[in-house]
């Protein structure tokens, strides 16, 4: 229908074509959540995943209780990032159970279930949604202020399945000076708009890069068309071997400048 706002739960419309009788899903009986963020880009690659944990970190920081979920299933990256590549999520009668960081921000991911990380996830669409379904359905999480869904590329499956069926409060964006980037991203920006899901703002990755002897800030990547989506830009964050570093060795919690702020405020 032309007028369709793809929200089938207000409308009242019979035998439409385009019904979805997809519903919001719970969480688990031991889990509440106060805010839920998507981190979405559309392209592999631009930094979610580094967003998604620099975030939670810094909330973290400031007092905030924070879970990670790992939506990326066939190219989890969240349990290297803060030193989990070693960590089993426990499982009993209750459901399962997510594994604390050391700032005590719970994750799951599907590499905290298998014993070799470096295993594929051979999975079709389907299934991969489902499993993506089930860490906010079957996990305990406990009484959380945010939940980070840190999401894979494209606007497939899982962005389907995550935006229809969970409760999605508001979406951040994470995008990368360069124009074939922001044609790509800018297909998540449009989906998550037809979905009618608020987007916070853009977060620019790999924007910049400071010189070690002056200081002096260098855009390596130039782009004339990284912002034609009119969303405001909320944070940059620079190229920095740094933060590259404590991200390989699992420390990311350890960074400590303070980058996202401004995200911050506006959630």
């Amino acid at each position: 229908m032309a007028d369709c706002n793809h929200d089938c739960s207000s409308c009242g419309v019979e035998g439409c074509g385009e019904r979805n009788e997809i519903k919001k899903v719970e969480p688990h009986v031991g889990t509440s959540f106060k805010k839920v963020v998507a981190v979405i880009s559309g392209k592999g690659g631009v930094g979610k995943s580094l967003v998604t944990s620099l975030l939670a970190s810094e909330l973290a920081k400031k007092g905030n209780k924070v879970a990670i979920m790992d939506a990326d299933v066939t190219g989890p990256s969240i349990p290297q990032a803060f030193g989990l590549s070693n960590a089993f999520a426990m499982q009993d009668d209750n459901g399962l159970y997510s594994v604390e960081t050391k700032l005590g921000i719970k994750v799951m991911s599907v590499n905290l279930l298998l014993e070799n990380n470096e295993d594929p996830i051979v999975w079709r669409g389907p299934i991969v949604s489902g499993f993506v379904q089930q860490m906010f359905t079957d996990v305990n999480y406990g009484e959380m202020d945010y939940l980070l869904i840190d999401m894979p590329p494209g606007t497939g499956d899982v962005p389907l399945t995550v935006f229809q069926s969970l409760p999605i409060d508001e979406i951040v964006v994470v995008t990368s000076p360069q124009d074939l980037v922001s044609m790509v991203v800018a297909k998540s920006i449009n989906m998550a708009r037809m979905m009618y899901i608020p987007i916070v703002g853009l977060v620019k990755n790999m924007a910049y890069v400071k010189c070690p002897n002056c200081n002096e800030r260098i855009e390596i990547f130039k782009s004339k068309k990284e912002n034609t989506s009119g969303l405001p830009i909320l944070a940059e964050i620079p190229i920095d071997p740094n933060l590259a570093s404590l991200v390989d060795e699992g420390r990311i919690e350890d960074y400590s400048e303070s980058l996202l702020d401004k995200v911050i405020e506006k959630l």
